[in-house]
């Protein structure tokens, strides 16, 4: 069985509690992970430069709308 396949199987067996318990962690562990890219993607090579630049030039084209 695969590590996946043995998570899933896990997860579905805890009670409400657990799976509570469970959720917020893995809640944080994503928000973690993704403050990490971020972070890496902002060092990199001005990948979010680009795009910001593209935002900014669609905006001032009226190509945006709002939210």
């Amino acid at each position: 069985m695969s590590k996946l396949k043995q998570i899933e199987r896990s997860v579905t067996e805890l009670d409400a509690d657990e799976f509570k318990a469970f959720t917020l962690w893995f809640e944080r562990l994503q928000a973690e992970r993704w403050d990490q890219q971020l972070e890496r993607d902002a060092r990199s090579d001005g990948a979010l430069d680009r795009l910001a630049d593209q935002a900014l030039k669609d905006h001032r084209a009226r190509r945006t709308s709002r939210l």
